[in-house]
């Protein structure tokens, strides 16, 4: 949901206010309201939002509140702020949401590790009214919103696996074809390049979209079926375990390819981010599927080069 001013307009809103001391309960009630609707902090100025009708129409009726619990309330609109560009600004709503996305991408992880039938009752409808609040202050489309809607896909279609469907016999997976969804990323380029340098040398990919993945095909990265996101791991991680690849960088690689796919800084790596930002950027350029996963595998064929002595 992308929300910004009309063209010519001005582009901020900023609810200043003050309330008696006295007043603690409204305060927290402001605060809230201030949460919902996406306000950000500006130093001790007030709260933030992007101007339009919505936005207005909130603050001006969180402004009258403020003024019936005997506090003082204005709504300014803002053309620009002399310490802090637009870029900035925006930085701070961003921050915001990829904070709230986060703390979903590590509820869904957690949940993805235990079987449906055994998850809390309400659970995972709890964090789709929670991801749906967030969309809707997601005022300048955070990536991490795409990456909490695959990862509520996937809970959704799979059951958590256990670690008796990692055991795989190498073999079957030799000069097979092997499908994955159009448009590759981080994680399903880097698991390519894994699966033709370790497991299948004959490997040769396609793409395909769930309901028509090819019956011979083994899927990967795929929302339901073959190798994918299992527990807390993200697709080479999935590859590297069921196979027993055991080697450092690999290894290392992977910690990489983690934290740049599932943004959950387990390992504390950023090496891969900027692959990562390199495929989208190919991708939005409309380069086609096959040139983008083979360009994908070269940039981390030159990372394990990298890596040499590591």
């Amino acid at each position: 949901m992308t929300v910004s001013a009309q063209k010519g307009g001005v582009p901020w809103l900023l609810l200043t206010f003050t309330l008696p001391t006295k007043r603690a309960s409204q305060r927290v009630e402001v605060w809230r309201k201030l949460q919902r609707y996406g306000a950000v902090p500006l130093g001790n100025s007030g709260y933030m939002l992007p101007n339009n009708p919505p936005n207005q129409e909130r603050f001006e009726w969180l402004a009258t509140a403020i003024r019936k619990y005997a506090g003082e309330a204005s709504v300014v609109k803002v053309q620009s702020i002399d310490n802090l560009s637009t870029p900035q600004l925006v930085g701070r709503f961003a921050e915001a949401r990829a904070s709230e996305y986060q703390e979903l991408i590590r509820e869904l992880q957690k949940l993805s590790s235990v079987a449906p039938q055994k998850r809390p009752p309400g659970r995972m409808n709890r964090i789709k009214a929670r991801f749906h609040e967030i969309v809707q202050i997601d005022f300048f489309n955070s990536p991490l919103q795409k990456r909490v809607d695959e990862l509520l896909s996937r809970a959704d279609r799979s059951p958590a696996s256990t670690d008796a469907a990692l055991k795989v016999n190498p073999r079957e997976y030799v000069g097979r074809v092997w499908v994955t969804r159009p448009r590759p990323g981080i994680d399903r380029s880097a698991s390519a390049w894994l699966i033709r340098r370790f497991i299948d040398k004959k490997a040769r990919f396609t793409f395909a979209r769930e309901q028509d993945v090819p019956q011979q095909a083994v899927p990967f990265d795929m929302f339901h079926g073959g190798f994918g996101h299992r527990g807390e791991d993200c697709t080479f991680e999935t590859l590297e375990k069921a196979f027993g690849i055991h080697d450092k960088k690999v290894e290392v690689i992977g910690q990489m390819i983690h934290d740049a796919d599932l943004l959950d800084e387990k390992y504390g790596r950023k090496e891969a981010f900027g692959i990562d930002e390199v495929l989208n950027g190919w991708a939005k350029q409309e380069m086609p599927d096959k040139e983008l996963l083979d360009r994908g595998m070269e940039l981390i064929a030159a990372l394990y080069s990298s890596l040499s002595g590591n």
